[in-house]
């Protein structure tokens, strides 16, 4: 699974999965044990969780790369690597 960015502790992935339509498009975000599965073309929580802090930080830099995120998310499920986008700082 591809890291496209890192911040604060949290790290953002995505799954590859060119041959099946995976979902709705989606991220993985992780925090020490937590995990969560947040959707792009809605912002907001599919599965799992986050303390409160940094999912309103993965919120807010969500936010600020929608397009980017979902650009990464159609290279993916064409089977090419996604790019990197800048971090929360």
């Amino acid at each position: 699974m591809p890291e496209i960015a890192r911040f604060y502790g949290i790290i953002i992935r995505m799954f590859l999965e060119p041959r099946s339509q995976h979902n709705r498009p989606h991220f993985h975000a992780y925090y020490q044990e937590f995990v969560a599965v947040i959707g792009i073309d809605e912002i907001d929580l599919v599965a799992g969780e986050l303390p409160q802090k940094q999912f309103r930080l993965v919120v807010a830099w969500a936010e600020l790369h929608r397009e980017e995120l979902l650009n990464d998310w159609n290279l993916l499920q064409a089977g090419k690597l996604p790019f990197k986008i800048k971090p929360l700082n």
